[in-house]
């Protein structure tokens, strides 16, 4: 028998797909040079459901990064399945519908965070909600979902 392939050694944690976007279920999470309490803390992230993408697993570990290319591992329960975004660039105008030309919903600063409520096929839009507000953002000026990523 020949020794296991890497990419199923990536998958052994959940065998879901890598790589994937996820978020932090705590206002405090250390990030760590390795898989295991052993490894030094390297970082310790301080923003509840900042979206952060799983890019490798083992066992109970996650090697994750950040939107700025920060990269470490982490137990796999301090992170969460809800998909959040967190803003890009410049302030956003969430939109009452996918479309540049409607209403404008709120401006949302660089850095905020929200949820991601659906991302329909053939659009470059994403159903959001931030604080009790709905609408649409544009994908491009967002960190959390794929290029051609869709949900509903």
């Amino acid at each position: 028998m020949v020794g296991m392939s890497e990419s199923h050694a990536q998958t052994q944690g959940t065998g879901l797909p890598l790589p994937r976007y996820v978020s932090l279920r705590a206002a405090e999470v250390n990030l760590r040079t390795g898989p295991g309490v052993q490894y030094p803390v390297e970082w310790i992230f301080q923003r509840e459901s900042l979206p952060v993408e799983i890019i490798k697993e083992y066992r109970t570990w996650r090697l994750v990064r950040d939107w700025e290319g920060t990269q470490g591992w982490m137990h796999q329960s301090m992170l969460s399945g809800k998909r959040t975004f967190l803003v890009t660039g410049k302030d956003r105008t969430i939109r009452a519908e996918p479309d540049t030309k409607t209403r404008a919903v709120a401006i949302v600063q660089h850095g905020t965070i929200g949820e991601i409520t659906s991302c329909p096929a053939a659009t470059g839009w994403c159903q959001v909600r931030i604080r009790g507000i709905e609408g649409w953002l544009r994908r491009v000026e967002f960190w959390g979902v794929y290029r051609n990523e869709t949900f509903e």
